[in-house]
């Protein structure tokens, strides 16, 4: 998310390890790795920024100045059924439907863009204050990342922000795109490591910290940026993940480590 950064694997996992664990307090949140159940393939053009998966269709954000897109696939084939290009200057972020309004967040703009989720036309823009990362919708609020260790809610019709929660460890966690599964948990990917935080969102506890590092092979890493893209696959205990410029997304579930 913040320009193609790409780190040698000894650095990142000590820049990882810092990120989410934090130096205030010894960590002891309970340790889960990713197992592998599927994998299908990802446009490696796509810089994601979001990822949704509502019923039978993908929804996936993408960034980057002039390249930034939302578009919506079927679920099962990967036929697109709409498209729709982010124009200079704004950088696409994090995406979440809420109802009959698909929000997508832009970086640096203080927008929100509201769209038709079948369409995915434009129907009307709300500010916020602040960065835009990552966003889902729980309940009745929408939960955002803003690249810090802090969720912000909004409303999900105006976009009105309505609280907010602090991680209560793992201080200085950058948190980015974000999943609010069936459970209640909120996943959020950690920028700019290869980890994954379980949040409760009402107390901002950290329930899990999932390592997903080695997906990809190092061939397969080169050329591409960072961890980046988590939706609860409904029904199931599985999740889609990617990353930006990846060529793969998987198919996961979360185990002990």
């Amino acid at each position: 998310m913040r320009g193609l950064i790409l780190l040698a694997g000894a650095v990142l996992a000590a820049a990882g390890a810092a990120a989410v664990t934090g130096c205030d307090r010894p960590d002891d949140t309970p340790r889960e790795r990713v197992e592998v159940i599927g994998a299908r393939p990802h446009d490696r053009a796509a810089f994601t920024e979001g990822l949704e998966v509502d019923g039978t269709v993908l929804y996936e954000g993408t960034g980057l100045v002039g390249e930034s897109f939302v578009r919506a696939t079927e679920l099962a084939t990967g036929a697109q059924l709409a498209r729709v290009d982010l124009p200079a200057p704004l950088f696409g972020e994090g995406i979440a439907r809420a109802g009959d309004i698909l929000w997508e967040l832009t970086w640096k703009d203080g927008t929100a863009i509201a769209r038709d989720p079948r369409t995915l036309a434009e129907r009307g823009r709300a500010s916020y204050r602040g960065e835009g990362w990552g966003l889902c919708t729980r309940g009745a609020r929408l939960v955002m990342s803003n690249g810090t260790d802090t969720l912000t809610f909004h409303d999900p019709v105006t976009f009105a922000p309505t609280g907010s929660v602090r991680l209560t460890s793992h201080h200085g966690a950058r948190l980015n795109e974000l999943d609010c599964a069936a459970d209640g948990s909120v996943y959020a990917n950690v920028w700019p490591t290869d980890h994954i935080l379980r949040i409760d969102p009402d107390t901002g506890a950290v329930r899990a910290d999932i390592d997903a590092s080695g997906l990809l092979t190092p061939a397969e890493r080169a050329g591409t940026d960072v961890l980046n893209g988590i939706a609860e696959l409904p029904g199931t205990d599985h999740f889609l993940i990617t990353g930006k410029n990846w060529p793969t997304m998987f198919e996961v579930r979360f185990v002990p480590a």
